[in-house]
């Protein structure tokens, strides 16, 4: 091996290690609690913790979509009890995004690249305190194409993830 070639595998192998490490720093989970897991983000301008789930069903049942829930946590943007949801899908515009739970109806008022979010904070703060008491939420959407979707969560563990969300990012 000549002595170039020996000098870029040598950068190569020290820029996939370094990479993996800093990709490795930015990113921990930091617990999982039932169906709720806790995840911290460590970014230039400070930490994003989050509580997520997935859902425990889907309708339709055939569609295979990366559907989530979140509560998340932005010191730099001092952000707290951020409510947003994703089906794996773009929002139709048209349609409204909901989440029930128990006797009450949500609608997420954003709708952008796939997620949707709640605009008002005191609403969203409503959202996370009946999720600490409920057992399950129901977030319904429209893909582009009109199809409704309804995703389940169960909110088994919720509790114990928004608070390590919530004191990791404190």
């Amino acid at each position: 091996m000549s002595i170039i070639t020996k000098f870029i595998v040598l950068i190569f192998l020290f820029c996939l290690v370094f990479s993996s490490k800093t990709i490795a720093e930015e990113m921990k989970n930091v617990g999982k609690f039932n169906d709720w897991e806790t995840i911290l983000i460590t970014e230039e301008s400070g930490k994003v913790c989050f509580a997520q789930s997935s859902p425990v069903l889907q309708t339709p049942e055939s569609s295979a979509r990366n559907a989530k829930l979140f509560v998340t946590f932005r010191t730099s943007e001092n952000i707290s009890n951020e409510v947003s949801t994703t089906a794996g899908y773009e929002f139709d515009q048209n349609n409204s995004v909901t989440a029930t739970f128990g006797e009450g109806v949500v609608k997420f008022d954003i709708k952008e690249q796939g997620f949707a979010w709640i605009a008002d904070n005191k609403i969203e703060e409503n959202v996370v305190a009946k999720m600490k008491k409920g057992s399950k939420i129901i977030i319904k959407g429209h893909n582009e194409q009109g199809t409704e979707t309804s995703d389940q969560y169960s909110l088994l563990g919720f509790t114990k993830a928004y608070n390590a969300a919530r004191m990791t990012c404190s």
